[in-house]
């Protein structure tokens, strides 16, 4: 399963490790994501979403029924 957040579509980067000599190795630099159940009263069911922490906060402050429908409108989810 890839690690891409299902409502902001945030995946992993690439950058450089940097040693003290300034040598520097390929590496990753993963989203936050958290498996979490939410509840949908519209649909009256639960679903689970992989989810940055960045989309928690967000699902927080605009509620779960507005997060997924802007994601749904940038094609994030089905």
């Amino acid at each position: 399963m890839s690690r891409v957040c299902e409502l902001t579509g945030k995946k992993a980067m690439v950058g450089n490790n940097v040693s003290h000599a300034m040598n520097k190795t390929k590496r990753k630099f993963n989203a936050n994501l958290i498996k979490k159940r939410f509840y949908i009263p519209e649909e009256d069911k639960w679903v689970t979403l992989k989810v940055s922490t960045s989309a928690l906060k967000t699902i927080n402050k605009v509620g779960i029924s507005a997060a997924i429908k802007e994601a749904k409108s940038k094609g994030f989810l089905k």
